[in-house]
């Protein structure tokens, strides 16, 4: 009975803490904004972005990851491609403030457990929950942006990245995340109210993206699994 009880404690280790090692890190970049006001380039940092990040990685192909990351994004019709929105000339500014929780993927396997220099893509996607500022115009006066503050929305986020571990304890990344966000009014051009005297201007029908893009620095701490002979 002893030589059972010794042996399952030897496996529960291996069982549950072979792939459970922790990150811990920074996120650091830039986001930009896709919808009804400014330029309609996808991946065009404008603003800086930063936050922080945790990860439980189960295997070496998937983690649990959780952050927090915040920025401003903004839009310039005088600084699009487009001449409807160059000879328009709208603009704003809004915050963000996002919380997100979703499944990692790594396409080769990254056991953190092996020091050995590893480097592989992954993508990410899960939920987000950001709060922002609910803008509008009144007709009378396009050209002023005024706004309700702490609204909150969800998004869909779409993170494509690549990833080494530049040390035994650290990992560097580089990403492109897209948010596909449940709101048409990130820019104030579908603010939701029915009061005529303030606008709706541009495609009602698609909702706004923002797209932060940067480097994550994440630190590593866990134990080892146990291995035994038997």
């Amino acid at each position: 009975m002893k030589k059972i009880f010794n042996l399952l404690l030897c496996f529960f280790p291996f069982i549950t803490l072979n792939a459970q090692i922790n990150e811990l890190g920074v996120f650091l970049g830039g986001s930009n904004f896709v919808g009804d006001v400014g330029k309609t380039t996808y991946i065009a940092p404008e603003k800086l972005a930063f936050g922080v990040l945790y990860k439980w990685n189960r295997s070496p192909r998937h983690a649990w990851r959780f952050s927090y990351t915040q920025s401003n994004i903004s839009g310039n019709d005088y600084k699009s491609d487009e001449t409807g929105r160059n000879q328009r000339g709208y603009r704003f500014d809004n915050d963000i403030k996002e919380l997100s929780a979703g499944l990692e993927f790594n396409f080769f396997d990254f056991n953190l457990h092996d020091y050995h220099t590893k480097i592989t893509p992954y993508v990410f996607t899960g939920l987000n929950y950001f709060f922002y500022n609910n803008l509008y115009r009144y007709t009378s006066s396009p050209n002023t942006v005024y706004e309700l503050k702490n609204q909150s929305s969800i998004a869909i986020p779409i993170v494509l990245g690549i990833k080494s571990n530049i040390s035994p304890r650290f990992v560097l990344a580089a990403e492109v995340g897209a948010r596909y966000t449940f709101t048409d009014n990130l820019d104030g051009s579908n603010p939701n109210t029915s009061n005529p005297n303030i606008m709706k201007f541009g495609n009602l029908n698609n909702n706004d993206w923002y797209i932060f893009s940067g480097m994550t620095l994440t630190y590593t701490f866990g134990k080892k699994p146990c291995y035994c002979a038997y």
